[in-house]
């Protein structure tokens, strides 16, 4: 935790016009400090590679300490959390993004118990077909209790919190504005909910300007929290598939979910996997398999073996031949069962959530 007065010059260092969090996080390295930074000699800091004159002469204590009080007068009055890219408590996956804020502020109860966190991001203008897939995708994550990340903004964005917060998941919404307001102020309803169960990260001030390249900005915060990133509906251009780029480029995992070529919505994910920037999402047990997820992980949610369990005739399938041997490879199972391997890790999964089936270490699986 900064002190006050660290605080305040941390606050004019990210203030400083044209600097940047990557050459911040440079001066801060070489310098020592924010506060030394900015009392150190002009002369000295014209000799550090990629400074240069401009903005040294804007590393002015007189001209960025104004505003950085003012800042400060507004998260010290709105109680609001933060957090310094040093500090024990930054979150770990940002840490290792160059680019990532030097700064950023926090509202709510985020505990970031689990150490599993997805970001799901997709269109505004999400399908019937992009909801209900949302659905199903957290309602089977929902026992290995991940941290669902997104923007907080119309369609993908908010069906992934507000579905995060049925389940009890903790969810954290990444905002391109200062802690002033709310946007859309439709969402307004959902902030408590999403506060008391996880919160919101920005990196924005009170009186920043609230215009189109904030969303994109914000948008590497959203792919650096995460070990995925999962598209769920884009079109050819947008938000999301800049979120997916930035994740490729931080060797995050990127998922898409594939849709029709013929609809509009699903052009952006279509792309995504044909250009190979994205795994194939068709269910939870790509993502799980992908990520090497153990569902012996699970929290409370766990379901227990029961004495008699109706399964699909699929499942059934797959159980019986499990009955007759030892442990398997997933494509041992697909192939003896004469089905995809991207059904079997499905049914896996469903058999896993009924208890009748676990996973165990090499992608092998075995009878409870």
């Amino acid at each position: 935790m900064l002190s006050e007065n660290e605080l305040l010059y941390t606050l004019a260092l990210q203030r400083v016009p044209n600097l940047g969090d990557t050459s911040a996080k440079k001066l801060i390295r070489l310098i020592g400090s924010p506060e030394q930074i900015f009392k150190e000699k002009k002369s000295a800091l014209l000799k550090i590679d990629g400074i240069g004159k401009l903005r040294v002469r804007e590393l002015d204590q007189a001209l960025q300490l104004p505003k950085a009080e003012a800042e400060l007068q507004f998260i010290q009055t709105n109680k609001i959390n933060y957090r310094y890219f040093l500090d024990e408590e930054y979150p770990e996956r940002l840490k290792h993004c160059h680019d990532a804020p030097i700064l950023f502020f926090e509202r709510g109860n985020i505990s970031r118990r689990s150490k599993k966190m997805i970001s799901i991001v997709g269109t505004r203008k999400v399908t019937t077909y992009g909801t209900s897939f949302c659905k199903k995708l957290l309602e089977d994550l929902a026992p290995l209790d991940p941290i669902i990340v997104s923007g907080f903004a119309y369609g993908v964005d908010i069906t992934a919190q507000k579905t995060a917060m049925d389940l009890g998941l903790e969810t954290i919404g990444c905002l391109a504005h200062g802690f002033n307001r709310i946007y859309p102020a439709v969402h307004k309803k959902y902030v408590d909910g999403i506060e008391e169960r996880g919160g919101f990260f920005t990196e924005f001030w009170s009186d920043d300007s609230f215009d189109r390249n904030n969303f994109l900005k914000r948008n590497r915060i959203i792919a650096g929290l995460s070990e995925a990133t999962i598209v769920i509906e884009s079109a050819k251009k947008g938000g999301s598939l800049v979120t997916a780029d930035i994740a490729n480029s931080y060797n995050r995992e990127v998922f898409a979910v594939p849709g029709r070529a013929t609809d509009a919505q699903s052009e952006g994910c279509n792309d995504l996997i044909k250009t190979n920037n994205a795994h194939v999402l068709t269910s939870a047990a790509d993502l799980i398999y992908m990520l090497g997820w153990d569902l012996d992980d699970r929290t409370s949610k766990t379901t227990q073996t029961q004495l008699f369990i109706d399964l699909s005739e699929e499942e059934q399938t797959v159980y019986d031949h499990l009955k007759l041997g030892d442990k398997q490879e997933l494509d041992t199972i697909s192939l003896q069962c004469k089905l995809p391997t991207f059904k079997v890790a499905s049914i896996l999964l469903q058999l896993e959530l009924k208890g009748v089936v676990r996973p165990l270490p090499g992608k092998l699986f075995e009878i409870v």
